[in-house]
């Protein structure tokens, strides 16, 4: 019996889930003190930083994956980086794919975790001063766990955008079997072949993940009683 997705399918999902894991992380650990300066200073500096990071919401992917191919290239600055350091290019590999990633979904994660630091308000943080808490104290143990539903939200957010990322790892990625080629290029490899069936399972699984991602927030939503973003 021959199986409905091949082995190079199955490389291309592990390889997603992987991408998508350690965009998730590394997000998370950005995403989290940026979006606290966001949601509490007062600096000018605040609008066009905030604009800066929503960036990728309005701009086409292949425009973002064209830029980071120049930057990564052999003539581009983070190129030039990479090559001294004996790194060799990032351009066409993983980490280039998971730089991408990180920058594309930027805003997803930064979002959800804004907003719910903003929802807090400045009484817990000024209750914990009078405590004679430290502001780093303060911090993670009133402010983080206050702000969890965006911290989830943020993560299940950054993984289904990664998931379903296809213009910038087709730019940085260069859909390499087994290296770069994840499911969203792996669906269009499929379908350039014209090997309808696998692309059916593989279109169908994600569309059965994209739905859990909306169930899942749906239902965190109606847990917490108050609006996500």
């Amino acid at each position: 019996m021959t199986l409905p997705i091949d082995k190079q399918s199955i490389e291309a999902v592990w390889l997603t889930l992987e991408l998508a894991g350690l965009t998730t992380i590394v997000l998370l650990m950005i995403a989290t003190p940026l979006s606290w300066w966001l949601s509490q200073t007062r600096s000018r500096w605040r609008a066009p930083i905030s604009a800066l990071v929503t960036l990728p919401l309005v701009l086409p992917p292949t425009v973002l994956g064209f830029y980071l191919l120049v930057l990564m290239g052999p003539n581009g600055p983070l190129g030039r980086l990479t090559l001294a350091m004996g790194w060799g290019l990032w351009s066409f590999t993983f980490t280039g794919l998971l730089l991408g990633s990180v920058l594309f979904s930027l805003p997803f994660a930064v979002q959800p975790i804004q907003h719910a630091f903003e929802a807090i308000g400045s009484r817990p943080m000024e209750v914990a001063a009078t405590l004679r808490a430290r502001p780093i104290d303060a911090f993670f143990c009133v402010a983080l766990p206050l702000a969890r539903p965006g911290l989830i939200t943020a993560a299940i957010l950054s993984f289904a955008h990664t998931v379903g990322e296809f213009g910038v790892v087709l730019m940085i990625g260069g859909n390499i079997p087994g290296k770069t080629r994840v499911v969203s290029t792996e669906i269009y490899s499929h379908v350039e072949a014209m090997e309808y069936g696998q692309a059916y399972w593989l279109a169908g699984g994600m569309v059965v993940f994209s739905f859990a991602v909306l169930l899942s927030l749906s239902l965190l939503k109606r847990r917490n009683g108050r609006v996500m973003p």
